[in-house]
């Protein structure tokens, strides 16, 4: 079996007990994906975190043939309708999630997506939209074509302002991409299958889940997370004093991204979650497009400048390795690092303390590593 097979990135997903950030901690200690479905129960119990209960599920070898019957048949799935299967380890993994510690370890997409956009946006609000909020989705999306901005708009595929956004963005020939809160093997609202199909053609639809899983409300909830964290910035349109819109902007807020609302009518019940949310500072309030892009300085992105020449650096391997991988992701967790560069923490650790005297990296608030400088083109 294949240390990079869809097989183990889908196996990985199935093991009872372990979410994304355990699985994560896993691959690490054990050293590859390969390593942990192989490794013995009583090393896996000694990982910080697991404990005897997780360690004897992982290990449990009745427990493996039944998760990978259930990977092989997901396997065949994504081969037949053009699935793809994302790792977290992958080269093409999403930068911008591979900075969530809570992102998906294995997802699936559908499509032809551009994972790492230069410009993503997010657009989410109510179900039931007023025509002012459609309007406003089609005019501001509408804007930042006709200004020239090549922007990617993220949305899930629901009623009211979610499927206004993607519509908008179909209008105007800019790509948009659909994360479901259930399997490729359906589209939840059947409504909307046309307008699904319309988006594979430019951009595309992103799942978590395997086939054969409803829609359920938390479902809806865990999505919204990926929404939150494949973009620069979330905008909410609409919302009440409750829903999944304001969740996806507290994540946004959680990940250190950018997060605009549209203010509204004080007595119009879809505005009271936007008015929240601008009222206490939760997000910037926006009217048009070019606010968006002049707090985002989208404009003028494209000649932003490493700040320092690598012409006297003396980089060490170790350096350069890390190097390397701030240079290709953004800035990155330790934790991740340690992944990436399969190395362990307490080495990456010791790299990154040097690296910060010779000015190579900036450790910046949440242990999260910005490379300073810009390497040598070999």
């Amino acid at each position: 079996m294949s240390e990079n097979s869809d097989l183990n990135k889908i196996a990985i997903k199935l093991i009872p007990h372990v979410g994304d950030i355990v699985a994560k901690r896993i691959i690490s200690y054990c050293g590859s994906l390969d390593a942990v479905f192989k490794e013995k129960e009583r090393n896996l119990a000694k990982i910080p975190g697991i404990g005897t209960i997780v360690a004897a599920s992982i290990a449990n070898n009745t427990k493996k043939k039944e998760i990978f019957i259930i990977a092989e048949k997901e396997v065949e799935f994504n081969l037949k309708f053009g699935v793809k299967t994302i790792f977290f380890l992958d080269e093409d993994y999403p930068r911008r999630l591979i900075h969530c510690e809570d992102s998906p370890i294995t997802f699936f997409a559908l499509g032809n997506i551009d994972f790492n956009h230069q410009k993503v946006l997010s657009v989410v609000g109510t179900r039931k939209a007023s025509q002012y909020g459609k309007d406003f989705c089609f005019k501001l999306i509408s804007d930042f074509k006709e200004k020239g901005i090549n922007v990617q708009i993220i949305s899930g595929l629901a009623f009211g302002i979610d499927i206004s956004a993607h519509k908008a963005a179909m209008d105007n020939d800019i790509t948009t991409v659909g994360i479901l809160a259930h399997g490729l093997d359906t589209i939840y609202p059947a409504l909307h299958r046309k307008h699904a199909k319309q988006m594979i053609e430019k951009g595309g639809l992103i799942t978590e889940f395997l086939t054969n899983t409803n829609p359920d409300k938390q479902n809806f909830v865990k999505r919204n997370r990926i929404i939150a964290g494949l973009s620069d910035a979330t905008l909410v349109v609409e919302s009440g004093k409750k829903g999944g819109s304001l969740i996806t902007a507290d994540i946004a807020n959680s990940y250190n991204r950018d997060v605009f609302a549209v203010p509204g009518r004080t007595n119009d019940a879809w505005s009271t979650g936007t008015n929240y949310l601008i009222k206490t500072n939760r997000a910037a309030l926006v009217e048009s497009a070019t606010d968006i892009a002049n707090n985002l300085n989208w404009e003028t992105i494209s000649n932003s400048k490493a700040v320092q020449s690598p012409l006297f650096i003396d980089f060490e391997p170790d350096e350069m390795i890390i190097s390397q991988q701030l240079e290709k992701q953004g800035n990155i967790s330790i934790d991740i690092l340690s992944l990436l560069c399969k190395m362990p923490v307490s080495k990456i650790s010791a790299t990154l303390l040097g690296m910060e005297f010779k000015g190579i990296v900036k450790c910046l608030p949440g242990k999260v590593f910005h490379l300073c400088v810009s390497l040598p083109k070999i």
